[in-house]
Formats: C-alpha cells, sequence, structure tokens
C-alpha cells in the first residue's frame, strides 16, 4: 500500500511538473508575440529555456527579431543563457534577420553580445545590403565584417546592393572598398546585377568605381 500511495505522489508531481512546462511553453510564444517583456523575464528567472523552439522549429529569439517584439527580443539577448546564434532552417541568424529589417538597436546589442559578425555563407552584411541599411553596414564594417564575403554561390554584399538595395548602399560599399571586379558562380560581377535589375544609378556608380580604380597610362 505505501508502495503504491508513493508511486502516485510521484506521478502527481510528474504530471504537474508536466502541465507547468506546457502552460510556459505556450507563456513563452505568447509573451514573444505580444512584447510582454516582463512575462519573458519571469520565465526565465523561473528557469524556462530561452532556447525553445516553436513547433516550427524557429527559435524565439528569431520570432521576437521578426515580429518585432524589441522588448522581449531584449529580455531574450540579455539573458546570459540564451544562444544568440541559433539559426531557422536556412541559416539564418538573429543578427541576420535584425540588419535585414533594419533595427539598429537590435544589431548593436546582439554585436555586443558576441553575435558571429562574418558567419559562413550568407552574413548580416548580405542582408543589410539587400535593403540599403546604411546604418546597419557601417555598423557591421565597424566590428569587421568582411566586405567582400561570399555567399554558397559567390554573392557578395555589393552585388545585393546593386540588385535589391539602394545607390546610397552601393556607394557606401564602394567607398569602403567592396570589390566590384569580383564574379559569383554564374559569372556576374556586381554591375551586371545592377544591369540586370535595371538599378541604372547604381550601375552608373559601380561603373565609375571601376574605371576609378584602372591605373592610368603614362603621358
Amino acid at each position: 500500500m505505501r508502495k503504491y500511495l508513493k508511486r502516485l505522489c510521484y506521478l502527481v508531481v510528474i504530471l504537474g511538473i508536466s502541465a507547468a512546462q506546457a502552460g510556459s511553453y505556450d507563456d513563452f510564444f505568447i509573451a514573444i508575440k505580444r512584447d510582454n517583456a516582463n512575462a519573458m523575464q519571469s520565465l526565465l528567472t523561473r528557469g524556462f529555456d530561452p532556447n525553445t523552439l516553436d513547433p516550427k522549429g524557429v527559435p524565439g529569439l528569431v520570432l521576437a527579431v521578426q515580429e518585432p517584439s524589441p522588448k522581449v527580443a531584449d529580455v531574450l539577448i540579455r539573458w546570459p543563457k540564451t544562444n544568440v546564434e541559433m539559426r531557422t532552417v536556412k541559416d539564418e541568424s538573429p543578427l541576420m534577420l535584425a540588419a535585414l529589417k533594419g533595427h539598429v538597436d537590435l544589431v548593436k546589442k546582439l554585436v555586443a553580445r558576441g553575435a558571429d559578425v562574418n558567419k559562413t555563407g550568407w552574413t548580416p552584411l548580405h542582408y543589410a545590403a539587400t535593403t540599403g541599411q546604411l546604418e546597419i553596414i557601417n555598423l557591421l564594417l565597424e566590428n569587421y565584417a568582411y566586405i567582400d564575403a561570399e555567399s554558397p554561390n559567390g554573392t557578395t554584399p555589393l552585388m545585393m546592393a546593386a540588385h535589391y538595395g539602394t545607390p546610397e548602399a552601393v556607394k557606401l560599399l564602394l567607398e569602403a572598398g567592396a570589390d566590384a571586379t569580383l564574379k559569383n558562380q554564374l559569372g556576374m560581377t556586381a554591375i551586371d546585377f545592377a544591369n540586370k535589375a535595371n538599378r541604372r544609378e547604381a550601375a552608373e556608380l559601380i561603373a565609375a568605381s571601376r574605371r576609378s580604380q584602372q591605373p592610368r597610362g603614362k603621358w
């Protein structure tokens, strides 16, 4: 009888813990959705795992950046057990998504927390260049982002800026030393990217940069 009662007690405790964890799981993602920093702080203080994935396998910090839920993202970034380099199934990091969406403050906090500025493959600089985020491009370069980083297919941030970004982003990267002569695996240079997207101003900036870099002949 005692053994039976003991086992029953264990079962009740286990079920109680499981129910609490299930509730916390839902509360975690509700806090992200509502940008409820106090609720998130309470969950983490009680021991909830900040690196929990949603049913689709997306990390909580990534969701907070995507929403955006800046207050919750700040709590998660500052929490010492948060892995700020957790990636999506597409190998996108929180820093990449913050750079893409122009969340300057979150980019600063992620970099300060040790987020990888120079991850292999597509980089935060590629993403910032894609949407012409000038302040973030400068910030990443100041933190030693490799300006001519190559994606898996050899595409550089300058190429992304030329095709998708803005002339200002193209100009910034060129002035910072981006190599306009590089080619991706399809043999395309940055000016080819600009021409393909009918970005005339970007193409002219790149062409002018290439002319200025050509050695001058002797008179």
